[in-house]
Order: structure tokens, then C-alpha cells, then sequence
């Protein structure tokens, strides 16, 4: 009886091992698959030595994009462009790192697409995300004009299309 149980306790082990183990690839998977995409955040001025297009900020492109009004970790002006998900956040695998932003946390926030509708949602971080000055709780697909906050980032939402 005592070796039964053992033996049944021993391929639940395994079991759960697995599992964790297929867990770890999947997500090591889809953030290889995420990756970090260098032409998703244009600035506004020189970035890193290199200059940056003249585009005039008020003519987006593409399903949206995130004007930066204030920040300590980017210029004013400095567009981040919604076409794929973005994450926001201090850590390094963040898409948008917001590096010098003490109200951040790691991953802070993501913005995404859901057909041609371009949402914001926080990913558990300790000071909220906020849209229009509401703390979201959910999810929230943005609209032209929308005032969106991560961290002390300021940011303003812009429809594609060059609506708004």
C-alpha cells in the first residue's frame, strides 16, 4: 500500500515538473516571438546618435501611435508607434524601457491591437496605469485624444488614419 502511494506520488512529481517546464519554453517562446522591434519608437531629435525621420507628430500612421507629453525617460514629442503590442516598463525586456521612470515597475503596462481597435492594459503594477486620469482595472481600448499615464510617463493617444 505504501509503495503504491509512493509510486502514484512520484508520477505526480514528474507530471508537475513537466508541466513547469512546458510552461517556462512556452512563455520563453512567445517573448522570443514578442521580441523587441527598434522601429516602434521614433524620437523626436537625436536618440542614441542617430537622427530620427522629420515627421510632423499630428499625421499618424497605421492603426495609432502614443505621443509623449512628459517623461524622465523620453522627450517630449518622442511618438511610440501602436502597431504591435508594446510593453512599457523600467526592465530591460520591456519593448518601451522607461528607464529612469521611478513610478514604473518592470512591466508595467501593454498596449495592443485587437483588429483595427488599439488597447491598454496594466500588467499588475504597483502604481496603475491610468487613462483619462481613471485607474484601469480592465483592459481599456483607446480613443483619439485619450491622456494615458504609465508610471510618470504622460502620453497622448492619436488615432490612425490621420483622425485626431
Amino acid at each position: 500500500m505504501v509503495e503504491q502511494v509512493l509510486v502514484v506520488l512520484r508520477v505526480a512529481f514528474v507530471v508537475l515538473l513537466y508541466l513547469v517546464v512546458w510552461r517556462i519554453v512556452r512563455l520563453s517562446v512567445r517573448d522570443v516571438r514578442g521580441g523587441t522591434q527598434d522601429s516602434m519608437i521614433l524620437a523626436p531629435a537625436m536618440a542614441g546618435g542617430v537622427a530620427a525621420p522629420a515627421r510632423p507628430a499630428r499625421a499618424p500612421q497605421g492603426p495609432g501611435q502614443l505621443v509623449v507629453t512628459s517623461s524622465p525617460a523620453f522627450p517630449a514629442g518622442t511618438v511610440v508607434l501602436c502597431d504591435d503590442t508594446v510593453v512599457f516598463g523600467r526592465g530591460p525586456e520591456a519593448d518601451a524601457v522607461l528607464e529612469g521612470d521611478e513610478f514604473a515597475s518592470g512591466r508595467h503596462a501593454r498596449v495592443f491591437r485587437r483588429g483595427d481597435d488599439v488597447y491598454l492594459e496594466d500588467l499588475g503594477s504597483t502604481n496603475g496605469t491610468f487613462v483619462n486620469g481613471q485607474r484601469l482595472a480592465a483592459e481599456r481600448r483607446l480613443r483619439a485624444g485619450d491622456s494615458v499615464v504609465v508610471g510618470s510617463t504622460e502620453m497622448t493617444y492619436r488615432s490612425g488614419g490621420g483622425g485626431g
